[in-house]
């Protein structure tokens, strides 16, 4: 007898409905989120724009409210991704949606994608040098195997 495996969600052949794109402010997030927008706009799927809010130990210690900064740079790109929408008009007529998660990138793009129903995740490259010995946050999401993951470069 062949083990059927269970799906959460089905990911059929009508394409996906909820596009999730991580989103920092990095060059290479924004490419990510320009390309998931193309995607969603293509496949007429949600496109899921998701900031995570780092939890920010050592600017509190120097009595820096992190949840002010944080929040900052999340409307900073909500401004950005409106601004964005009506200079380009119908051309980039996609249903878009801005979600905020606290805690660290990877973590909180899988809660995101969980609590959204993601069909696919869209990440940019990591600029960090670093990463090459630690895994970036696109590695890891890859190594879940839990969506498909496209890397933007």
């Amino acid at each position: 007898m062949k083990e059927q495996q269970s799906h959460r969600f089905e990911r059929g052949t009508d394409g996906p409905k909820v596009i999730v794109a991580g989103l920092d402010g990095s060059d290479s997030s924004m490419r990510a989120a320009a390309y998931a927008a193309g995607l969603a706009r293509r496949q007429n799927a949600v496109l899921a724009l998701v900031y995570v809010q780092p939890v920010m130990a050592a600017g509190t210690a120097l009595g820096v409210p992190a949840g002010d900064i944080t929040g900052e740079v999340a409307k900073e790109l909500a401004a950005e991704i409106r601004a964005a929408t009506e200079r380009f008009g119908d051309t980039w007529d996609v249903r878009w949606e801005f979600h905020t998660f606290r805690g660290d990138a990877y973590n909180g793009l899988v809660t995101a994608a969980d609590e959204l129903k993601a069909d696919a995740v869209v990440v940019g490259a990591s600029e960090s040098a670093g990463h090459r010995f630690v895994g970036s946050v696109a590695v890891r999401l890859v190594k879940a195997g839990r969506w498909p993951v496209t890397v933007v470069p």
